[in-house]
């Protein structure tokens, strides 16, 4: 059975960081608890307006998660992850799509999104869904703190 049948997305609540941590965790996603991963970080996050944090779940388990945020102009998809046995099976792709509708009708109408240069699964990921590279834009940082 195709598991996108049983997949609902909803919006994150600080009750379901644990559960959101395993499936980052599972996913091999780079996890920064001392940092803005913290869960007082993303307690403060999930309430600003700006702010769309998704789950999906099948069967009550939280197998995936998709956050967005904007600037007011242009919006930001962040932290997509899905656990091993529901990845490739478009569980991610119908969360980014579900960010991208709800930036959509804040008037946002440029989403992007930051992939480290390793991370070769994603960009393929992101390149499948309609994304494109821009590789004459470099990323700058600057941070407080490096576990931030």
């Amino acid at each position: 059975m195709n598991p996108l049948t049983k997949l609902s997305i909803r919006e994150f609540t600080i009750n379901d960081y644990e559960a959101l941590i395993k499936v980052w965790q599972g996913a091999k996603l780079p996890y920064k608890p001392a940092g803005r991963d913290r869960k007082e970080n993303i307690a403060a996050e999930i309430e600003q307006a700006s702010a769309i944090f998704l789950v999906g779940e099948i069967n009550g388990e939280i197998v995936g998660s998709a956050f967005g945020t904007h600037d007011g102009r242009k919006g930001w998809v962040n932290r997509v992850a899905v656990i091993p046995r529901y990845q490739r099976q478009g569980v991610a792709a119908r969360l980014v799509n579900e960010v991208e509708r709800r930036l959509e009708t804040m008037g946002i109408g440029i989403i992007a999104c930051l992939i480290e240069s390793w991370n070769k699964e994603s960009i393929r990921f992101f390149e499948k869904i309609g994304y494109h590279s821009h590789k004459e834009i470099i990323y700058f940082t600057k941070r407080r703190e490096p576990q931030i």
